[in-house]
């Protein structure tokens, strides 16, 4: 078989600071059209480098997609809403919960890049991941990908026996979403908001408090959001090329997503408003004070329909999260406002 004769010297000599991404680019690029032992061969003959390339531990670590975790804070909603953040003890599960369901997410995260090999392939952004860029072995990512996922499951049972369950069920759905499910519309983005009321109702389950329906209910409306959300960007950014790389998005259309979109927002924001306002809420508290911070939710959910429609971002609600600064800013005050209305004193609120 011929080999494509392909430099980068040029690149690898720019005096620019950016020389390093690029030159791992072009080669990630051009590795990702060629097969077998031509795909060797660039990747081989053009060495990785300390200088120009990521390691190999690198290109793992970034495959467990670390920007992502910050979804499993939400098994910190438990902690702050029992009002035990000032009990180490319960302080302490909460870490361990939030970790294992790091490694368990992580562990899913791996096994969609193997599954999804192909299509990242062909995808704009996806095809630089490690794995698709051939900087990693699929043999390392599914070693990895046992290890974390085996590790998860025995640590949460460490915990306590229901969240082991629930960490177990989250793994099995996730699986069964990578192999089938994924390419089922709406199912797919049902299966992803249930993920994000695992994460929430685990975080109860950690510190042996009760789960509130509510949490169930606001969770699972904000996820389906940000899920349809994340289709309509998807099926923007794509357009043509859209089902190829997810079959899902053959079934979905602008004017459909727009719609669930709609009714996902509506039902987050009166769902959040009842809660603010239900007498089980005011006995646990002691007022109706975190009627105050459903402006902070109304914003928040504002803002990201306007990312989504005016700006045409939400690929990845995980970066856009932490890099919108008004939406960083909001979260902060939302959070500051919800820790006055569950510890601030009594006296202190207007209801």
């Amino acid at each position: 078989m011929r080999l494509v004769n392909w430099d980068v010297t040029n690149l690898k000599r720019r005096p620019c600071k950016n020389s390093c991404r690029l030159a791992r680019e072009s080669i990630s690029e051009r590795a990702i059209e060629l097969k077998g032992p031509a795909r060797e061969h660039i990747m081989s003959t053009h060495a990785i480098t300390p200088a120009a390339h990521a390691t190999i531990g690198y290109a793992l670590a970034k495959s467990l997609r670390p920007h992502q975790w910050i979804k499993n804070t939400l098994v910190c909603g438990g902690l702050i809403f029992s009002r035990s953040l000032f009990h180490l003890p319960s302080i302490l599960l909460t870490l361990q919960a939030f970790l294992l369901f790091c490694f368990a997410a992580s562990s899913v995260y791996l096994l969609n890049d193997l599954n999804d090999l192909e299509e990242d392939r062909r995808h704009p952004k996806k095809k630089l991941r490690p794995l698709a860029a051939g900087l990693i072995s699929p043999t390392l990512v599914a070693a990895t990908m046992c290890l974390l996922a085996v590790g998860s499951v025995v640590g949460s049972f460490v915990i306590n026996v229901p969240f082991g369950c629930l960490v177990l069920f989250y793994l099995a759905m996730n699986v069964g979403y990578s192999l089938k499910l994924k390419h089922v519309a709406i199912l797919d983005v049902m299966i992803i908001a249930i993920g994000f009321v695992l994460r929430a109702v685990a975080g109860a389950v950690a510190i042996r408090v009760e789960p509130s329906p509510w949490l169930f209910l606001c969770t699972l409306t904000l996820a389906l959001l940000v899920g349809f959300g994340k289709r309509r960007n998807e099926l923007t950014v794509l357009k043509d090329e859209a089902a190829s790389h997810r079959v899902c998005l053959e079934g979905y259309s602008t004017h459909f997503l727009d719609l669930m979109m709609t009714i996902s927002a509506g039902a987050a924001v009166v769902t959040y408003a009842l809660y603010t306002m239900a007498d089980q809420t005011a006995q646990r508290f002691g007022s109706h004070a975190l009627v105050l911070t459903t402006p902070f939710v109304i914003y928040g959910i504002f803002r990201y329909l306007y990312l989504i429609h005016m700006k045409f971002e939400g690929g990845d609600p995980s970066k856009l999260f932490v890099t919108d600064k008004p939406t960083l800013i909001n979260g902060f005050l939302w959070l500051t406002s919800c820790a006055f209305c569950v510890y601030g004193p009594r006296q202190w609120m207007p209801w």
